[in-house]
């Protein structure tokens, strides 16, 4: 089989698509082969190093495909099952291996590459909008970089939550994008926080360093900060106190693999989003695909925002 190996960290050159001997199932694990991959910004920080990782390794945190083989002691998965996965290293490539306990059976009404671009981004939209704020009914929410893969699923499910959602965008191509996922209002990264200055509720920032500060200007007393990623670099350090004289705000840093270590969790989100794709209710836009060898193309492309939606791998 192929697949994109680092040996050391560092720029996209460091992405090797090498040959590699089909893989085997331990006990508890399966083989799946690869029908996508999702290509988000925790591979970049996983190939730069911002992450480290022991080496050298198979990148990609985030596939769907069939189950070709399967380890002893494994229950619940068969040769045969379509499944996908998140937050687990090794999606770019040909066969990946995933613990069964990670697998997500997908319905028959959506398709692995809608499966393999939505388990990632999809539920982390998902327990944002569920469990790190319960968005309610006429919530005002702010979703920064409402273009994007993440963006429009932010959009979408917080429209389903009954809120008012304002997004940010830096063009008028990328504002139409957020409007058709459902956005009520559009506004650009210079002029939001004055334009929304203690309106909103809650604050969905991917961005990070250049949004920041902006982001806690707009927040109603007692107001929530979710800062889920640094597309644009980290935030330093912040003083406690700064929430306090703001208004009691809150703020807090999840992560994905914190909403989804125990199973029941696992399958629930995943079932919402799968359920809402095949009811036509969540619209997931695959902006591009690009051949598994070309993985430092499209971290290159979705490094410099020269993408709107979803980019997949394609083994």
């Amino acid at each position: 089989m192929h697949a994109i190996v680092i040996a050391a960290q560092g720029g996209p050159e460091v992405l090797e698509y090498v040959e590699r001997p089909d893989p085997t199932p331990a006990a508890g694990e399966v083989v799946v082969d690869v029908a996508a991959s999702g290509v988000n910004f925790i591979d970049i920080y996983h190939r730069s190093g911002a992450y480290p990782l022991p080496l050298p390794t198979v990148i990609g945190s985030e596939g769907a495909g069939v189950v070709s083989a399967v380890g002893v002691d494994t229950a619940g998965v068969a040769v045969g099952d379509t499944v996908a996965w998140a937050s687990y290293l090794g999606s770019y490539a040909e066969k990946a291996v995933v613990p069964a306990a990670q697998v997500v059976p997908v319905p028959e009404a959506v398709p692995a590459d809608l499966a393999a671009a939505v388990m990632l981004q999809g539920m982390t939209a998902q327990y944002l909008t569920h469990s790190t704020h319960e968005v309610k009914p006429g919530e005002t929410v702010l979703v920064h970089a409402g273009a994007g893969g993440m963006g429009q699923l932010l959009i979408q499910i917080a429209k389903l939550r009954g809120a008012k959602v304002i997004a940010t965008t830096s063009t008028a191509a990328k504002e139409k994008l957020a409007r058709e996922a459902g956005a009520d209002e559009v506004l650009r990264y210079d002029d939001f926080a004055d334009a929304l200055r203690g309106k909103v509720d809650v604050v969905y920032d991917g961005v990070g360093a250049t949004t920041f500060d902006g982001g806690l200007k707009v927040l109603r007393r007692r107001g929530l900060m979710a800062l889920y990623g640094a597309a644009s670099g980290p935030v330093p350090p912040v003083d406690p106190q700064r929430l306090n004289a703001a208004g009691s705000l809150f703020l807090t840093r999840p992560k994905l693999a914190d909403h989804i270590a125990e199973r029941d969790e696992l399958l629930w989100r995943a079932s919402d989003l799968f359920g809402w794709i095949a009811s036509g209710e969540l619209n997931v836009n695959v902006s591009q695909r690009y051949p598994l060898a070309e993985a430092a193309r499209a971290q290159e492309d979705l490094a410099a925002r020269r993408t709107t939606g979803k980019l997949l791998l394609v083994p």
